[in-house]
Order: structure tokens, then C-alpha cells, then sequence
């Protein structure tokens, strides 16, 4: 079977967690803060700390914003499952609003009718690494938080994706641009923020015990004991973690051009097929990350199941969350329902070979027949 998403790991990944197994410091350590270092330097970012999942910096992110208890916070309907429940650990109300159906982000104009009197901040998701329109969002003078899980190497107006609002979140999972096997991050351009996301993300304690002992030990007895700021889950990453994101790190470059080179063919293969809808390219100011390729279709169930008896497995990985009972909302957000219906992503990953390509496109153009 053809996967839909992937990561490639190879030599490099294997001998750096062996490395960092040899050492037996497997937790939190010194190549965390590599990692750090690397990626921030990767991506042009002020300040960047990681923790152990995207949908635990997505808790964080909110957390860190010190919103008013129960405030209301706008997120599009059409995205993962973790920026709502984010909004809901952090004692906040999900407010849901629609995408726009071309680039399957949010816009002002879906936003803006959202906005009360109880708005405390703004959630984008820049789906599939095509950039939110950020600037007039930004205008609307409400705090915003980038979800970049999609958008690690994606950038507007020679911005980070992800470091443009008041907070962003990255995302390091097994199928992920760059993966860590599982891990996040958050980035900020404010310094007092950081070091909170950092005490945070170990039970509001901030330092190991090791780390502590190290700096106190020759002043004082009894340097085991620690202070807690606040009360705040665990959520540090691991050596390993970051090991393997060392070595991703190291290949993003030609992770990202074979991405590339997948989408062009896509959309040239696809683009006179007059029953297929294609996203949109990026503009000349945007750089895109090419995560997932969605088209939509007529028959998209059909299709789906044509593709899979086909030995291609594709899937709707984003249900609209406005339409699950969970929430309790009553929007009507005609868009993501559109797209519940008709959108479909095929395979995009680096570990697609060209002859997986052409065999995808062959058999999605043959069902037409």
C-alpha cells in the first residue's frame, strides 16, 4: 500500500540516537538545546524552545497568552483535532469559523464575523504549509497564535510561518516535514514568553534536577530543592528526540526539493483534468512547505475507495470540528462542509518514488473511465 503522509529517516537518524543511547543520558539534555539552536537558526527565529508534541505546544501557546478566564478564541473548523482541545484545557471556548475554499485557510473576511466582545485571540492554521494571509488578520489587533504544524519550512513575506503572530507552534511528528518521531515546538518573539514556555514545560519547575544541582551545588546545601512558579504539566523532550531532528535537520533541504518535485507534477498532471480541482500554487511572496497535496472531486468517496482497492491509500484527515457533538456549536460554516465532501489527500512524502507518482496519477486520471 502507498502511504499518504511519510517522513525518511536513514543512516544519519540511526547513528545519532545510537549516540545518545551510548551515552545513557536518553531525557532531556544537551541536544534538546542543539536542536533548539539549529532550528531556530533554520527558520530565522527570535526565540524557539521544544516540547515533546505539537498539540502540547498548541496547550502551551494558549497557556501562554494569560487570556481572561473562559474567553472566546476563533479557530477554523477545518484543522486538527488538538487546536480545539487546546482551547478547551487552557479553560477557553473554542469559537469556530470557516475557511476559504481555495487556499483551505482562514481569512479575515471568515474571521471578522466571529469576533465578540469576548474574543481573546485568534488561532491560524496554515494548512498543507500554504501561508495564512497574516497581515490583515494582524490588523484586527487580537493576539494571534500560528499553528505551523504544516508550515515548518513555509514562509510570507520573507517571514517564518510560525513566527509572525504573538506565538507560534511547530510540530515534529513521524509524518511531518521534519520529524522527530514525535516532539513540538513554540516560538515567540518575546524573550519573557520563552522563558516561561520553559519553566512551563517541566511541571513549572524550569530546570532538571541535575541542571539545578549543577548551578547551586557549590552555593549552598541541600541543592535538590527546587521552587515551582506554577502549576503546569510535563512536557519536556528527549535527547533522542532531538537526535533525530539533529540529522533531519541536516536534510531538510533535499527533503523539501523532492516534496516539490511531487507537487509540480501533480499540478501539471492534474491541471486539465477538468473534474479535479487543484490548490492553489504559492504566491511570489510565499514559500510553501508542500506537506499534503488535496484536491477535490466529485464522487470523492468513490474515488477514495477506487484509489485504496488500487493499493493507494488517501484519506480526509481533517473532519470538520464545528460538525462534531463534542463541541456543542450550532455554526454553519458552509465551506468546511463543502470540503467534508469533496476534498481528498493523495500521497506527498519523501519517500515516494517517481514511479509511485506516476502510477497515482495514472490510476486517479483512469477513473474518470
Amino acid at each position: 500500500m502507498i502511504t499518504v503522509f511519510g517522513s525518511k529517516v536513514g543512516k544519519e537518524e540511526i547513528a545519532n540516537v545510537s549516540a545518545v543511547l551510548e551515552s545513557q543520558w536518553m531525557g532531556f539534555g544537551k541536544k534538546v538545546t542543539e536542536f533548539e539552536e539549529g532550528f531556530a537558526k533554520r527558520l530565522g527565529l527570535q526565540n524557539f524552545a521544544m516540547v515533546d508534541s505539537g498539540s502540547n505546544a498548541l496547550f502551551l501557546a494558549v497557556t501562554l497568552l494569560k487570556l481572561p478566564p473562559n474567553s472566546e478564541v476563533i479557530v477554523p473548523a477545518f484543522t486538527w483535532v488538538s487546536c480545539a482541545q487546546a482551547i478547551l484545557m487552557a479553560g477557553h471556548t473554542p469559537v469556530f469559523c470557516d475557511v476559504e475554499l481555495d487556499t483551505l485557510n482562514v481569512s479575515r473576511a471568515t474571521i471578522e464575523p466571529c469576533i465578540t466582545k469576548n474574543t481573546g485571540a485568534i488561532m491560524v492554521v496554515h494548512f498543507a504549509g500554504k501561508p495564512v494571509d497574516m497581515d490583515p488578520i494582524l490588523e484586527l489587533g487580537l493576539p494571534v497564535i500560528e499553528d505551523a504544524a504544516h508550515a515548518v519550512d513555509s514562509t510570507y513575506k520573507g517571514k517564518p510561518c510560525g513566527g509572525i503572530g504573538d506565538v507560534g507552534i511547530y510540530s515534529f511528528d513521524a509524518v511531518k516535514n521534519l520529524t522527530t518521531g514525535e516532539g513540538g515546538g513554540i516560538a515567540t518573539r518575546n524573550k519573557e514568553l520563552i522563558d516561561r514556555a520553559k519553566i512551563l514545560r517541566y511541571c513549572g519547575i524550569g530546570k532538571s534536577g541535575f541542571e539545578a544541582a549543577a548551578a547551586t551545588a557549590s552555593q549552598k546545601n541541600r541543592w535538590w530543592e527546587y521552587n515551582i512558579t506554577e502549576p503546569f504539566i510535563k512536557m519536556l523532550p528527549t535527547n533522542i528526540a532531538a537526535a533525530i531532528g539533529l540529522a533531519q535537520l541536516e536534510k531538510i533541504d533535499d527533503l523539501q526539493a523532492w516534496r516539490k518535485k511531487i507537487w509540480d507534477i501533480y499540478q501539471t498532471e492534474f491541471r486539465d483534468v477538468s473534474w479535479i480541482i487543484t490548490p492553489p500554487d504559492p504566491e511570489e511572496y510565499e514559500k510553501h512547505s508542500y506537506f499534503t497535496y488535496v484536491i477535490r472531486v466529485p464522487n470523492r468517496d468513490k474515488l477514495a475507495r477506487y484509489l485504496f482497492d488500487a493499493g493507494i491509500y488517501t484519506t480526509l484527515r481533517y473532519h470538520p470540528l464545528h460538525m462534531n457533538a463534542l463541541y456543542k456549536s450550532k455554526a454553519v460554516l458552509k465551506n468546511s462542509e463543502i470540503l467534508n465532501e469533496d476534498s481528498l489527500s493523495i500521497p506527498l512524502h519523501p519517500n515516494l518514488t517517481l514511479e509511485q507518482v506516476s502510477l497515482i496519477v495514472d490510476t486517479i486520471k483512469k477513473f474518470e473511465k
